[in-house]
């Protein structure tokens, strides 16, 4: 097993850049070099992101070995956000997640130690905002474990979070709202945490970087603003903003679109910053 290698930081280090995962086929010879082994492929991707979203632990949990693989093969500043299993978040009342979501943390998720970065709990776009459903939720989810600082972030799809209740309650439990660029899904960019997660959707083929490079300058200047704590006036709010503004951290993957220009979309982005 490839011991962990080290790099620098992204520059501003706050900020980290990446994608949906690391396999995927039509990335082999445009991403990937065509002489790679597929084995190397997420060594290869973590020397030139900063971060990658795993989406395999959505459909089911994961071994340990796996995440002890997949934190020998990064570098020591790379870090991993994970989207939770489906099972906790597709259910119609969310108060009975308890199980699964600690099934999942026993599963192996802490062996990332240091490169556990924040896990996305993606809801359905059939699932409404009801307070007391999502306040049970949240309630659930560990601030900790086994002294690990845990990050949260809450990905809905539905217009009726679009709404300062909403965003009072991820305040409170201090969750980030995922931030859905260039989608059909509902946009709602309000700071609610220590840190921002982004996830943008507007890759095209028409675009060798996938974007064009005016879109990526702005989505550069956008990421540049919610790390120092405020909100581009081009993103849209369903609330007032935070009293005191504060540097965060910010998660930016380039998700979904025309998928074989996401690594180049989100290196064109590392450039930038």
């Amino acid at each position: 097993m490839p011991e962990a290698k080290s790099s620098k930081p992204a520059k501003p280090s706050n900020i980290r850049i990446g994608i949906g995962g690391w396999t995927y086929a039509p990335w082999r010879g445009t991403f990937y070099p065509e002489d790679l082994t597929q084995s190397r492929e997420l060594e290869y991707a973590s020397q030139h992101l900063t971060s990658i979203e795993i989406n395999g632990t959505f459909y089911g949990l994961q071994k340990p070995a796996s995440y002890e693989k997949w934190y020998q093969e990064t570098p020591d500043n790379f870090v991993f956000s994970l989207k939770a299993p489906r099972y906790a978040t597709n259910r119609k009342v969310l108060a009975d997640a308890g199980e699964t979501i600690e099934r999942f943390y026993a599963s192996g998720v802490l062996l990332l130690k240091q490169k556990l970065g924040p896990i996305n709990w993606q809801f359905a776009p059939t699932k409404k905002f009801d307070h007391e459903d999502f306040e049970a939720f949240l309630k659930l989810l560990p601030a900790s474990i086994e002294g690990q600082t845990l990050r949260h972030a809450i990905e809905v799809r539905n217009d009726t979070f679009k709404t300062p209740e909403f965003i009072a309650l991820a305040r409170k439990y201090k969750v980030a709202v995922v931030l859905a660029g260039d989608s059909d899904y509902p946009q709602i960019a309000d700071i609610t945490a220590p840190f921002v997660y982004a996830r943008i959707m507007g890759t095209t083929d028409k675009q060798a970087n996938g974007y064009s490079a005016k879109a990526l300058g702005a989505w550069a200047e956008r990421a540049r603003q919610l790390a120092a704590g405020t909100t581009p006036d081009d993103l849209e709010t369903s609330a007032a903003p935070p009293a005191k503004a504060a540097t965060r951290d910010v998660y930016l993957y380039v998700i979904s679109g025309f998928k074989e220009r996401n690594p180049a979309a989100a290196m064109a982005l590392i450039k930038k910053l």
